[in-house]
């Protein structure tokens, strides 16, 4: 999911690092196996020009950082998939995609018969981008997509859903990846008081930055080249939370339950014992929060 830096996409500019991400997950499809996300979607929204070069020289971003990084996006997104299977398992049917960026789901939702309801939530200009990319690709936008223009620093996002036809009295799972390390931390605080407000049988995943004293030397190394980068993308990391400060905030806001996915977990269930030695690490955490 892409970030919503407070200077490129309130422009209106394409976000680069969605770009970058969503790259990532196409090479996946290239080079790795087994798929930890199969995605039919990811080459094709890229563009034929983009999609070309990458199948011509999916290498160019097999690099050890761009190898961690990849691991880290599909097993982020393959996570809150699960998730969202044990919701539907359960009966909700809506599902929010919060800072969706170039996000596939909607596009090869598994969940038709079910009519599962699926709210992209965006800034507007990286959406107006998206849909362009669609278009260009001749990817239909599904019936049961909405998409839902929001700036997470300044909207209410719980009347901006509502007016695109959320229901606030049904449950729902709500995704929030890549956008937390974005944005101030009073943004992200006033973003999860709105999901506190969700219908009960409903959870948020969202991932976030553990602060840089929390990691090991390399852990540490690594983190401060992606900062780097991103920053040279004028799209500065803003924020990062102590897992334990978290977990206690959301349950103060009204959560049933939250706990955080370590990489350690995610590599034991999605990468352990791969030929290829894909493995995921670095100051990213995944929480999930249950009302």
């Amino acid at each position: 999911m892409s970030p919503l830096p407070t200077n490129i996409v309130r422009r209106g500019d394409a976000s680069r690092s969605a770009l970058a991400v969503a790259s990532l997950r196409a090479v996946h499809q290239l080079l790795d196996e087994p798929l930890v996300l199969a995605d039919r979607i990811a080459l094709p929204l890229l563009g034929p020009s983009a999609e070309a070069a990458l199948r011509s020289d999916p290498f160019a971003l097999n690099d050890p950082l761009s190898r961690g990084l990849r691991a880290a996006l599909v097993a982020r997104s393959r996570f809150v998939e699960d998730g969202l299977s044990r919701c539907v398992a359960a009966g909700v049917r809506q599902y929010v995609v919060l800072g969706a960026g170039l996000d596939t789901f909607a596009y090869r939702n598994p969940y038709h018969d079910e009519e599962l309801q699926v709210f992209e939530v965006d800034h507007p200009g990286t959406q107006r981008w998206k849909q362009q990319l669609l278009a260009e690709a001749g990817i239909d936008v599904p019936p049961g997509l909405t998409f839902v223009a929001v700036d997470f620093e300044r909207d209410d996002l719980t009347h901006v859903l509502q007016r695109s036809g959320f229901r606030a009295d049904q449950p729902a799972c709500v995704s929030w990846m890549g956008v937390t390390m974005y944005l101030t931390v009073d943004a992200v605080l006033r973003t999860l008081r709105a999901a506190a407000g969700l219908a009960d049988g409903s959870c948020l995943c969202f991932d976030y930055r553990v602060p840089t004293a929390m990691l090991d030397p390399v852990e540490r190394a690594i983190s401060d080249v992606f900062e780097q980068r991103v920053a040279a993308l004028g799209e500065p990391w803003l924020s990062s939370f102590d897992p334990a400060q978290l977990q206690s905030q959301l349950i103060a806001l009204g959560f049933r339950s939250a706990e955080s996915a370590t990489p350690e977990e995610l590599n034991e269930r999605y990468f352990a014992r791969r030929k290829d030695g894909l493995r995921t690490g670095g100051s990213v955490r995944i929480l999930c929060a249950n009302k």
